[in-house]
């Protein structure tokens, strides 16, 4: 194993990415699933009084029957939020601010880039922060950096915050149970275990980049991945120089890098197998952007998925929410907040 560094330098480094087969085999399940709202780039849905929540941008609404409700705005995009037990909003924006109820929270050192909250059955409030380096807007650059700073804290009912875990590579999902919290960790690709001061692998080799958890009501949860791993973005990942000259020299909306919507531009990158041949765009063709949930069983492991595939329109599913038999999924790239039976 420690000779792999050299010998890569004679034979190469393979890159391999696992294929959507058995429980992700590719559907078009999104693009086929009705729409509850045609809200521009919703994300964060969590159920407050009887009424589904989400964000978009910097404004928090409620959705119900064709109305929405706008419930606060903010200076900046909202960019995690979760609702209490005694029914506060807990709100993160990209300024790196955090608030409850309609008060601000101190925040410990550090903590700016605020990508997820939730909380436990004890009312613990569990924060992920994604990175040192970038606010949550800036996900893009961190991940072409490679960056493995981001953190899991925690606040215990009447105490203060406590960080869980560190030097985390994007933690993007909060899971918390009655012992710890399983956490999304996007540029690994997987799912881990906190608990005890320990920390542990739940789901490796994930084909995407994983976002927002939800609990599943029959056990198990939801999985939002929010952008598709492809081999050209892989090999880009492994090539330093290549990647600081792309940063430095070519707007960031054009960066060989996943994107939670694509085709908008005849500017953005493309690989030679997406490209339309007779007007058409082919459904397994390689693309920077996807739509993909995952049902997860008990054991985490995935059992389920819903698709929208590189020639649908449902792209960057960044948070699902699931409650009374319905399952709500927030299209980022989509603009739109989807219902489907769970």
């Amino acid at each position: 194993m420690r000779l792999d560094p050299l010998l890569d330098l004679f034979r190469g480094r393979a890159i391999t990415i696992p294929p959507l087969d058995g429980a992700l085999r590719p559907n078009t399940a999104l693009d086929a699933a009705p729409v509850f709202d045609g809200l521009a780039a919703p994300d964060n849905l969590s159920w407050l009084d009887g009424r589904l929540v989400c964000s978009s941008g910097a404004t928090v609404l409620a959705l119900q029957a064709g109305q929405r409700l706008p419930l606060a705005e903010f200076p900046a995009e909202v960019t995690a939020l979760s609702v209490s037990p005694a029914g506060a909003l807990v709100v993160a924006t990209d300024d790196g601010r955090l608030s409850e109820g309609g008060q601000a929270v101190p925040l410990p050192g550090g903590v700016a880039c605020i990508t997820a909250l939730a909380h436990g059955p004890d009312g613990t409030l569990w924060l992920a922060n994604g990175s040192r380096h970038h606010p949550a807007s800036g996900w893009v650059a961190d991940l072409m950096e490679r960056g493995a700073s981001g953190a899991v804290w925690r606040r215990r009912p009447g105490a203060g915050w406590e960080q869980v875990a560190g030097g985390l590579a994007w933690p993007n999902g909060l899971l918390p149970g009655t012992a710890g919290c399983i956490v999304s960790e996007a540029w690994r690709h997987r799912l881990i275990r906190l608990e005890s001061g320990r920390l542990d692998p739940v789901l490796l080799h994930l084909p995407g980049y994983p976002a927002r958890l939800c609990p599943a009501a029959e056990g198990g949860a939801w999985l939002a991945v929010f952008a598709p791993r492809t081999r050209l973005i892989e090999f880009v990942l492994q090539e330093t120089r290549y990647r600081h000259d792309m940063m430095a020299e070519v707007p960031r909306d054009y960066w060989i890098a996943p994107a939670l919507a694509s085709g908008r531009s005849f500017l953005e990158p493309l690989q030679c197998g997406g490209i339309r041949t007779m007007g058409v765009h082919k459904a397994w063709s390689p693309s920077r952007s996807y739509g993909l949930v995952v049902r997860l069983g008990p054991d985490m492991a995935p059992v389920a998925s819903l698709h929208s595939r590189a020639n649908g329109q449902r792209h960057g599913v960044t948070s699902v929410h699931e409650t009374d038999g319905r399952l709500y999924i927030a299209a980022k790239g989509g603009d739109a907040v989807l219902e489907v039976t769970a």
